[in-house]
């Protein structure tokens, strides 16, 4: 699955430049994995003790999740092939996404990119399979064949029989022509080297993966309820499991068609158009008690740039704030609390706005200071861009297919810069 996420993560390491996370929701299916793998090989092998058979489980859910990094790895490779930055892979509760910067430049590049990782995944589906037939040779003819096969194979080989099978569900899953599966892009990249048209085709794909969506989320209601599916089975457990894949990829769906409006009522716009220039600023030396009773209290930003010499050096925030007791505020200045600049993330008058916008809802902060040969010239808030996409955004304009008109560039006067930040305030 090639997606983006947005959530609390842990950075496991680098390669290939791209880094690797876990995000929280990892740890739950990897119990939840893992304590069934250990019900399941406890029933393969009835001589093995509990500490042994969780033991295994627990190796075989990393190997598990080992093949769905491999099966991101392969998504990653070909983006970077065609000059995509991949910023970070991370590892989550449905498997894997991979954070790619921008749309493929071309179907063919969808095509390759997309159908990579499925290919992977069955691949080594296939390679466990034959590792496994070659360790245990034995034919089977029937259940008790199979069962008395699988319980003489040994720790390594019982995890490789596992991993088989499975990668090769996952390949084949994966290759449902809905988005933003890989099947879906795959569709995708069909409909655009048809069309000619990234939009239409992203429109299309979108309402394919909402209405597999919903198909999954009805077949699990039905499973709940006594129906019986191939490769699901029947029950609570399997109804509940499989309406919430579908509930997730409509969701999924549903976003991509979101961002693909966001992304025609911005086209065309810069940082520059929205930015908010002669903002409040505070210097290292400004007291905490100053910045609190002259700028957060009176006024509505909640963090201010931190500038010295007309140079952005920090930013500091209420929650900075919250870190100093009220009676030391007077004695404590902005610079012993802020948040320095190389940890900050900034932008630039000519960066799109759409991009721009991107940083602010996946780092989930309120602005980002605009920087321009090292000197601060403005302010780029999330509020503004919401505001300016509730005033332009026409939904029928979506619904009929039609992108939306650029706005005019603002014709406001341009400034050099925020005037420097010791002219404005001084520490008491």
């Amino acid at each position: 699955m090639s997606t983006e996420a947005s959530h609390a993560r842990l950075s496991i390491g680098r390669i290939f430049g791209i880094d690797l996370r876990v995000d929280w929701s990892w740890i739950f299916i990897f119990i939840l994995l893992t304590w069934n793998l250990a019900t399941v090989f406890s029933r393969w092998h009835r001589d093995w003790s509990a500490v042994g058979a969780l033991a295994v489980a627990a190796a075989t859910t990393v190997a598990f999740f080992g093949c769905v990094l491999l099966h991101e790895l392969a998504h990653s490779v070909v983006a970077m092939r065609f000059g995509m930055r991949v910023r970070s892979i991370t590892l989550f509760l449905f498997g894997g996404v991979s954070d790619i910067e921008k749309e493929p430049p071309s179907a063919k590049a969808e095509f390759l990119m997309a159908i990579g990782g499925p290919i992977t995944s069955i691949a080594l589906g296939l390679v466990f399979v034959a590792f496994t037939a070659a360790m245990a040779p034995t034919s089977v003819s029937d259940i008790e064949g199979a069962m008395g096969a699988f319980a003489r194979l040994g720790p390594v080989t019982t995890l490789v029989a596992w991993l088989g099978p499975i990668n090769i569900l996952i390949g084949l899953f994966n290759l449902i022509p809905g988005f933003p599966l890989d099947g879906g892009r795959v569709l995708r990249s069909i409909l655009w080297s048809v069309t000619g048209n990234l939009r239409t085709s992203t429109i299309w794909a979108t309402m394919t993966g909402q209405a597999i969506g919903w198909l999954f989320i009805g077949c699990g209601i039905a499973l709940t309820f006594g129906a019986r599916l191939p490769f699901v089975g029947t029950g609570v457990v399997s109804g509940l499991w499989l309406a919430f894949i579908g509930w997730f990829l409509r969701g999924a769906a549903q976003r991509a068609n979101t961002r693909l409006a966001l992304d025609d009522v911005l086209a065309g716009m810069t940082v520059d158009q929205l930015m908010k220039m002669d903002g409040p600023v505070a210097t290292p030396a400004l007291s905490i008690g100053s910045l609190v009773h002259e700028h957060l209290i009176p006024g509505e930003d909640r963090a201010l740039p931190v500038v010295q010499g007309g140079t952005l050096v920090g930013l500091v925030s209420v929650s900075d704030v919250r870190n100093v007791p009220p009676d030391r505020w007077s004695t404590t200045s902005v610079a012993s609390v802020m948040q320095g600049v190389a940890s900050l993330t900034v932008t630039n008058p000519t960066q799109s706005l759409s991009s721009a916008f991107e940083q602010l809802a996946k780092r989930n902060i309120d602005q980002l200071p605009v920087v321009a040969d090292g000197k601060l010239v403005g302010m780029l808030r999330r509020r503004d861009v919401s505001r300016w996409l509730e005033l332009a955004w026409k939904p029928t304009d979506l619904a009929m297919n039609r992108p939306p008109k650029p706005a005019e560039r603002s014709a406001r006067p341009q400034r050099e810069g925020f005037p420097p930040g010791d002219q404005l305030h001084r520490s008491v």
